[in-house]
């Protein structure tokens, strides 16, 4: 297989070393997304990376995860990855667009998403695989309402039980990352809570003017509660996920089996895929020898993704019913069950809005190890000794530095 398979169609994104297009592939017309890294400008822990990213998708099959198609090296050596193409947006550039107009996502939307994520990313956790860069920017969506985790760029296996590496979004990283202590997959749970924290209130829950400052907010675990817009399952769920401890916070499956998130569901579909974690890819400097031990395409169809459906905001069907019963058994307050006062109890509820915010424009949060010094910015305040702030700073920064968040 080669480029000339493949209609190149737009360019839908691209890093430091690597480019995303969309893709015909001529034999089927089908659309798909090429991800084309530049190994020639990487260094070994990066080509590993890459290499590691195309084992991972091959060996995972799951309807929430952006599903490998075929990998191959071009006449300059690139990797090219060939994926599964999202019609849609990422989560991220959705949240960026109600940002803008004000508006909350619905939390019909909300629970959608959080719960196809969480069982792409159980997934990934039956394997020992962390996916170690869980973010809105990751999450890639259809126009039909599924949605699939992607990037597995650093996502790790678990070969010991434990990780030490550090890696990730600094607005997602978990205390534990951030304090240089092992982790596991609840690590990723913590940057669950956050993406839907984030898909609430538009904003992530820990914010600050510096490395520093975040990294306090992170390791003490508070945040502003949700909007009482949302039900209070929404708010339990966050709280149960951003817990500090590890150990508190449920994993994949104790998510989905909670009664919070049962209760919003008519069901929630569970699939069965029988995933095999493959070999390692043999890194060397021939790209032909390396070609040989890359996957075998895999344009099979695959197990359809679907929406789960939901229930009518339940909280408040058992709040109305309460004050129902109440309400049947004291006139003068009859009147509330009316017909015409449900009518304009709705149309307010409809016109709900945030007050409108001017943000600017801005790309996805940068991943920790992307972060570089901005010249302009003043050094940073001292640090105390042996946290993670530092360790940070001398592992990427090297010099002072400065976040810019909204």
């Amino acid at each position: 297989m080669s480029l000339t398979n493949f209609e190149v169609l737009s360019k839908i994104g691209n890093g430091a070393y690597s480019e995303v297009f969309k893709v015909r592939r001529l034999s089927d017309n089908k659309i798909y997304a090429l991800k084309k890294v530049k190994m020639q400008n990487l260094n070994k822990k990066e080509k590993k990376n890459a290499l590691n990213e195309v084992r991972i998708l091959a060996s995972i099959n799951h309807p929430n995860v952006i599903s490998y198609k075929e990998a191959f090296f071009d006449d300059s050596g690139n990797l090219c990855l060939i994926m599964e193409y999202a019609d849609s947006e990422d989560l991220y550039q959705k949240i960026v667009r109600y940002q803008k107009k004000g508006k909350y996502l619905s939390e019909h939307f909300i629970w959608s998403v959080f719960t196809q994520i969480t069982q792409g990313l159980n997934a990934l956790h039956e394997l020992n695989i962390l996916h170690r860069d869980m973010k809105s920017a990751n999450v890639f969506l259809n126009s039909d309402g599924t949605a699939k985790l992607g990037d597995m760029n650093v996502s790790k296996v678990m070969e010991e039980g434990l990780l030490h590496t550090q890696t990730g979004t600094p607005y997602y990283a978990s205390p534990e990352v951030w304090q240089d202590l092992p982790y596991n997959t609840k690590s990723d749970i913590w940057s669950l809570g956050c993406v839907l924290y984030e898909t609430c209130t538009l904003k992530p829950p820990f914010r600050a003017d510096d490395m520093q400052g975040l990294y306090e907010k992170v390791v003490k675990g508070e945040f502003t509660p949700i909007s009482m817009h949302f039900s209070k399952d929404l708010s339990l769920v966050i709280r149960k996920l951003l817990q500090i401890n590890p150990n508190k916070r449920p994993n994949c499956k104790q998510i989905l089996g909670l009664n919070a998130v049962q209760k919003h569901f008519v069901n929630i579909s569970e699939v069965r895929e029988h995933n095999v974690l493959l070999s390692s890819i043999r890194l060397t400097n021939d790209p032909d020898s390396m070609s040989e031990g890359l996957p075998q395409a895999n344009y099979n169809p695959r197990h359809r993704s679907e929406v789960p459906s939901l229930n009518s905001s339940p909280s408040k069907d058992l709040k109305s019913k309460g004050h129902r019963s109440f309400g049947q058994n004291n006139p003068s307050f009859q009147h509330l069950y009316s017909s015409p006062f449900k009518k304009s109890q709705k149309s307010s509820l409809i016109g709900i809005r945030l007050p409108k915010i001017s943000y600017p424009i801005k790309l996805s949060p940068l991943p920790i190890r992307k972060i570089r010094e901005n010249s302009s910015s003043h050094p940073s305040k001292s640090l105390p000794p042996n946290d993670r702030v530092q360790k940070l700073k001398d592992a990427y920064l090297g010099k002072s530095f400065k976040l810019y968040l909204n």
